[in-house]
C-alpha cells in the first residue's frame, strides 16, 4: 500500500507560481511511476506531468509544458509540481498518483494509476 498526502494550492492571481507536494509514505519501488493529475469542475480528470521514482525520465502534457516542471525529493520520499506563469485554465483539483507498473504505454491515463491522494486545490484568478 501506498498513502499519498497533497499540499501547497491555493489561489493566486494569473501570472503567478505555486509549488504542490506530494509526500508519499508505505511501500515504494524504483520502478513507480509518479503521477500529477487535474480535474476542473464538469471536465474529466486530466494527465499534468509524470517522474519515474528513479532516474531523469520526466512526461509533461502539451498544455503545461515549458510553465510546470515535476520533481523528487527521494530522501524525503516527496514529489513536487512547481507551477509557473499559472492561467485561469489552471484552476483545478490537482491530485498525486501512483502507478506501480512503472513506465510504459498508457502512462498519462488515469485509468493505469494504482494510488491516489486527496486532491489540493488551485484556483488562478484573472
Amino acid at each position: 500500500q501506498v498513502q499519498l498526502v497533497e499540499s501547497g494550492g491555493g489561489l493566486v492571481q494569473a501570472g503567478g507560481s505555486l509549488r504542490l507536494s506530494c509526500a508519499a509514505s508505505g511501500r515504494t519501488f524504483s520502478s513507480y511511476v509518479m503521477g500529477w493529475f487535474r480535474q476542473a469542475p464538469g471536465k474529466e480528470r486530466e494527465f499534468v506531468a509524470a517522474i519515474r521514482w528513479t532516474g531523469a525520465r520526466t512526461l509533461y502534457a502539451g498544455s503545461v509544458k515549458g510553465r510546470f516542471t515535476i520533481s523528487r525529493d527521494n530522501s524525503k520520499n516527496t514529489v513536487y509540481l512547481q507551477m509557473n506563469s499559472l492561467k485561469p485554465e489552471d484552476t483545478a483539483l490537482y491530485y498525486c498518483a501512483v502507478r506501480a507498473t512503472g513506465w510504459g504505454t498508457s502512462i498519462t491515463s488515469p485509468g493505469t494509476y494504482n494510488y491516489w491522494g486527496q486532491g489540493t486545490q488551485v484556483a488562478v484568478s484573472s
